[in-house]
């Protein structure tokens, strides 16, 4: 026992050395080892970006916008203050503001106008009254309300050609639906391309048809955004379907209303394609009598018929200074009417105010009274 005693320990000895802290970490060092190992093995975050990425992110759009819309307004609005003719734009001669100055006395930009003004309110009003309608019935829950939808905007992607050549046949005067309509009712033929109200009407039709189905899901995707609780609370309260309507669908209908007259308005002004091409060969002239030519009929035909480029320039810019002052107007008409509501609750709450001053004064007055007449007793 006695030699195998130092074996032993020499044995242990070896066993512990082999596994001691000499030649490997104890628990709590590989503990925290292996924390240290785990930080250090996780991922690091790697800045792909710099402050400088949105910028390059959106150049492009600001690239396509100065490239397609600064410089052609800026190459407009130059081109206006000069005489220049189409076939020899270098051979300009600088007159100022003369092509505007002669628009006050051009009789025919002013029919050309009144015709657009016209025209766009015969188009405008019934067209956003029926797309009111249409997105109405289409928020019913119905069958087949997705094919409905669909039908509702297939004019929309008809194209403005075929559209209004079909238009054309439709309102002819010899053998078109209309009158051929108008004969079974018993009333006389109409003349829809020379007519003065009767050729605005058509063209008007025209883009009623085609715009109807686009405003109306524009009406349907804001209809579905009004709380149901709010037609609940309504219903509760006793009111008809109708007045639901007014009182709790046209409040949430607002923001996309101003959307649609903003965007009905401008494309009132800048309506071409339709008389154009309803004119049967009458070509920019809008008519024999030029009884349906709007503004953009008018500056096609300056430009590209009389080739007056100066003179078509001046009329771009006029037809937008007059949808910048009509929007202007708008605005400022609106924050009238609000600073008067305003002014109009703060005499409401003052008058409430006063009168609850008084009724306290007239209550003060009256125990005071009831109080000296109990001391006298």
């Amino acid at each position: 026992m006695t030699d195998d005693a130092p074996a032993g320990a020499a044995g242990m000895t070896r066993t512990r050395t082999a596994t001691g802290p000499a030649d490997g970490p104890d628990p709590r060092g590989r503990a925290r080892g292996g924390r240290r190992a785990g930080r250090g093995a996780a991922p690091r975050r790697v800045r792909t970006g710099s402050r400088w990425t949105p910028y390059v992110l959106v150049a492009p759009f600001f690239v396509f916008f100065g490239a397609f819309g600064v410089f052609p307004l800026a190459a407009t609005a130059w081109a206006s203050l000069y005489r220049m003719e189409l076939t020899a734009p270098d051979e300009r001669q600088w007159v100022g503001v003369h092509n505007y100055a002669r628009l006050a006395d051009d009789t025919f930009f002013w029919n050309a106008l009144v015709n657009t003004v016209t025209i766009g309110v015969l188009a405008t009003v019934p067209q956003l009254l029926l797309a009111l309608g249409v997105a109405h019935l289409l928020d019913v829950r119905l069958r087949g309300r997705g094919v409905f939808r669909v039908v509702a905007l297939a004019p929309y992607a008809t194209s403005v050609a075929a559209a209004t050549l079909v238009f054309a046949l439709f309102f002819g005067r010899d053998h078109g639906m209309a009158n051929w309509a108008l004969g079974l009712a018993g009333l006389d033929p109409v003349d829809w391309q020379n007519g003065p109200w009767a050729s605005k009407f058509a063209v008007a039709s025209i883009v009623i048809w085609r715009w109807t189905g686009y405003n109306a899901l524009i009406y349907l995707a804001a209809m579905q955004t009004v709380p149901p609780e709010l037609y609940e609370a309504a219903s509760l309260d006793g009111a008809s379907r109708w007045r639901q309507f007014l009182h709790v669908t046209l409040p949430g209908l607002r923001p996309a209303i101003a959307f649609t007259v903003l965007v009905s308005t401008i494309g009132a002004t800048q309506l071409f394609g339709e008389p154009l091409l309803f004119g049967s060969g009458a070509g920019a002239t809008g008519g024999a009598d030029h009884q349906f030519q709007t503004l953009g009929l008018y500056l096609y035909e300056q430009g590209w018929v009389n080739l007056h480029l100066g003179r078509a320039a001046a009329i771009a810019w006029t037809m937008l200074l007059i949808l910048v002052v009509v929007f202007g107007a708008v605005r400022v008409a609106r924050a009238l009417l609000a600073r008067r509501e305003s002014a109009r609750e703060g005499l409401g709450h003052a008058r409430a105010g006063r009168a609850g001053r008084d009724g306290r004064a007239g209550r003060d007055r009256r125990s005071g009274r009831s109080g000296r007449d109990g001391r006298r007793r």
